[in-house]
């Protein structure tokens, strides 16, 4: 593994020595470097330090692996790879994210999964293993947001405002959500078996990935977050 110390970088040196890497490296020092692996199709990257804005951006099969925290717009119109990121995240994490995978230890700031959407086969996953702030999910489209709540449990799982114009996809929360305050347009419900089958894959994996026990992740109560409508605000934009 080739390593490369970032420490008198700027993000456009950093990202031609990954492209002249052989298919995996190890960035060290990395500090604040923004748009880091832009669009890559390939590759496995460790990165030691906190990566700036837009870390994966347009990811297009690449494994990225932060060990440590990462700043706002991780995994910004990802289509296809993974990102593992061993701390916290800032806002808007997996904006318009349309395929792959993003896995968070910590917590997540504002937005989170901002108008993920899906098609066909393309299914993204949001997992965040802390907390979530305000507007999670907001205009969520498609793909699946899970946040388990593992890093501080007992607090408040998830900011003001989730939810916020959802008109697809599904959202897990690894608590009761008796204190969350949904939009009119969704409906949050207990999850059945039938849901936690669809997200146990990925709680298993990301078990492996940060040595948790799955089974006792998924033994706790979930609510899942669905739309109740098809599209709720077609009257807007449609003439009758």
């Amino acid at each position: 593994m080739r390593k490369i110390n970032a420490a008198n970088l700027d993000h456009r040196q950093v990202n031609e020595a990954i492209r002249t890497s052989p298919d995996s490296c190890a960035i060290e020092h990395c500090c604040g470097q923004r748009f880091i692996a832009t669009g890559m199709a390939s590759g496995d990257i460790s990165l030691y330090g906190t990566p700036g804005n837009a870390l994966g951006a347009y990811l297009n099969g690449a494994k990225l692996t932060v060990y440590g925290n990462a700043q706002d717009a991780v995994g910004d119109t990802m289509n296809n790879g993974a990102i593992i990121i061993h701390g916290n995240i800032g806002d808007a994490a997996g904006y318009a994210m349309r395929g792959g995978k993003i896995y968070v230890k910590g917590n997540a700031g504002y937005r989170a999964g901002i108008h993920l959407k899906e098609y066909k086969e393309k299914v993204p996953v949001l997992l965040i293993g802390g907390r979530a702030g305000s507007f999670l999910g907001e205009y969520q489209a498609g793909g699946i947001i899970a946040v388990l709540n593992l890093a501080s449990p007992g607090g408040k799982i998830v900011g003001n405002f989730p939810c916020t114009g959802m008109h697809g996809g599904k959202m897990f929360l690894r608590s009761d959500c008796k204190d969350i305050l949904f939009p009119a347009q969704v409906t949050a419900q207990p999850a059945t078996e039938e849901d936690l089958a669809q997200l146990r894959p990925y709680v298993e994996e990301f078990a492996a990935v940060f040595s948790y026990d799955a089974a006792e992740i998924l033994h706790a109560p979930f609510t899942v977050v669905t739309p109740n409508s098809q599209n709720p605000y077609r009257q807007m934009y449609v003439a009758n």
